[in-house]
């Protein structure tokens, strides 16, 4: 089944263009409805406990303001669209803060796209850490395009990590729409050592008669680390551009508290390196 709905972060920030131009090639391709989010910022949970607007005139015109810009990026968002001839498209303003409102949201969309956070035109700290706060908790996979560039394909050859966890097999299983539409699926298994255990589960849990049976051909090969010292996000990058690969599939290691972020070595490399999309799921 391909994915039905997808739904992409809209802002004016200067990754927007490529994150939308993705979710419009995405949308186009599975035949899917596209969904622009646009949040003002201002947290749902907020706005009941504020004063009345009418009794407040700087805080309904800063709201107003909010609600505009939000309007003005969600325009440009439908002309690209309508230029794109996407059979089925929405624009919808939000009053909420970004990572709340995308997650929420996002609860009944088949994806979610978003943009690697861009060190220098990051904003304030909760907007960076964005796609690790919305991986962790929107419960559906995020594929996050990198801040710079435009990719020029993606999901033609795929590169996934599999070491067998249940966050690799959530993923493998939520990147089924991209991967039998892809020239080449890899699965990379990484061996870190002789007291490690994912060489033998990978091979326990193999997933490719399971893929066959979803009609995807898929190979796998175990590597090894450069020097046992290396980290596996370095290796994984290492090989998706040895590879020439323009997705990267994995499951996302983490836990979060409230707004306390916490992510896995592998995973926080992939969100600060990463160089073509990921589609990762938690």
């Amino acid at each position: 089944m391909a994915y039905q709905t997808i739904l992409v972060h809209v802002d004016d920030s200067p990754s927007a263009s490529a994150r939308i131009g993705v979710a419009i090639a995405l949308a186009s391709s599975c035949g899917g409805h596209l969904t622009g989010v646009a949040p003002t910022g201002v947290a749902r949970t907020l706005l009941p406990s504020l004063p009345p607007g009418q009794n407040d005139p700087t805080l309904a015109l800063h709201l107003g303001f909010l609600r505009e810009q939000a309007q003005a990026a969600l325009a440009s968002f439908t002309q690209r669209c309508e230029a794109a001839a996407l059979a089925s498209h929405e624009a919808r303003v939000i009053d909420d803060d970004a990572g709340g409102g995308l997650c929420l949201h996002g609860r009944v969309a088949d994806v979610i796209v978003l943009s690697q956070s861009d060190p220098e035109h990051g904003g304030p700290r909760l907007l960076a850490d964005l796609p690790a706060y919305v991986v962790l908790h929107a419960g559906k996979p995020v594929l996050m395009v990198p801040f710079a560039g435009q990719p020029a394909s993606v999901g033609q050859r795929v590169l996934v990590s599999w070491d067998a966890s249940r966050e690799a097999g959530c993923a493998l299983q939520l990147a089924l729409p991209l991967l039998r539409q892809a020239d080449s699926v890899e699965l990379a298994v990484f061996d870190t050592g002789p007291a490690s255990q994912t060489v033998a589960d990978a091979g326990a849990a193999d997933p490719r008669p399971w893929l066959a049976r979803h009609g995807i051909q898929a190979s796998v090969a175990v590597h090894a680390l450069a020097h046992k010292r290396q980290p596996v996000g370095e290796a994984l990058l290492a090989l998706a551009a040895q590879k020439n690969a323009d997705l990267l599939v994995m499951g996302a290691y983490g836990h979060s508290r409230v707004r306390e972020t916490m992510l896995g070595g592998v995973t926080r490399t992939l969100f600060e390196s990463m160089s073509i999309p990921v589609l990762m799921a938690h």
